[in-house]
Parts: C-alpha cells; structure tokens; sequence
C-alpha cells in the first residue's frame, strides 16, 4: 500500500521512468524542484549533455523519459580514449549488447592470414534501439560494469544477416 501510494504520487513527475525497485532519479535534477515547476503543458527539466567528438545527441535523450546513469548523454560518464566499430551479435542482456569485432591475423611461417574474433561487451542507451547484425560505433569510458567498458554511440549500418538469403 505505501509503494503504491508513492508510485502513484511520482507517475505524474517522473513518467514511466521508475522501473526498478530502486527509486530512480537523475542526480543533477532536484525531484522537489519538479513538483514545484511541474505546470499543466509545461516540460520537465531534464539532464543532458553533448558528448562532443562529432556525435549528435539523439532525440530520445532529449524527450524520453528513461533514467540511465550510464547513458554518455544523460548520466555520469563521459567518453574518451578508443572509438572501435563492431557488429551486434546479442542484445540478451538488459541495456547491454555484445559487439563482433573480425580481424585477420599474420602466420609468419606460412606468409597468410587467419581469420580471428574478438567480443566486446557494451553498455546500450535506452535512447538507442538495436538489433542483432547492426553495425555500431563505441566509445570507452570508465569501467562500467566487471567486463563492460564502452558505450555504444552511433548506428552505423542496420541489420546485416549473417547467412544465406534468397537471391
């Protein structure tokens, strides 16, 4: 009964975006404060920031309603070091993907190259939507989580199949 009750009083402020246990909230942005400037028609403040290296800030960072701390344009991370490009392979995980990165390796003995692999797992905004086979642009950051330290920014390509198709 007093969830419900505090869920109730927040729907109207915060929107869909509490959907953990944990109450959600944008650090830099006072909850009391939104209460007070919160007026019929009136937009809500809302964190966000331009990553900068060239990158738009999509529109649903802007407009939505999600809360993510580990968003490059609406929470505490920022990108700097490597930007590398790879092909989703999975989106299981909850806003994570892992990202195929192919690459040819030298056998000196025999003058060729071998085909090799590499995963990389990823953290994906909500502001972005993906699906398996599309070719992304990552950035690093901190380490996010024990294996995850870029953030995917930018779609490069949609939905190439892997595989046969007809012809």
């Amino acid at each position: 009964a007093q969830t419900e009750k505090a869920a109730k009083k927040h729907k109207g402020i915060m929107g869909d975006a509490q959907t953990e246990k944990a109450y959600l909230k944008q650090g830099t942005i006072n909850v009391g404060a939104k209460k007070l400037l919160a007026k019929k028609g009136s937009k809500l403040p809302r964190f966000v920031k331009d990553i900068g290296l060239g990158f738009k800030t999509p529109r649903q960072a802007i407009d939505g309603q999600y809360i993510d701390k580990k968003c490059p344009w609406t929470g505490n991370v920022s990108i700097r070091g490597k930007l590398l490009r790879g092909t989703v392979v999975s989106t299981k995980m909850n806003r994570t993907v892992i990202l195929r990165r192919n690459y040819l390796h030298y056998i000196r003995k025999y003058g060729r190259y071998e085909k090799r692999h590499t995963n990389l797992p990823a953290h994906c905004s909500p502001a972005i939507k993906l699906h398996v086979g599309d070719n992304v642009i990552v950035g690093q950051c901190r380490p996010l989580s024990k294996t995850v330290r870029f953030n995917v920014l930018d779609i490069v390509s949609t939905n190439q199949k892997k595989g046969f198709s007809k012809y």
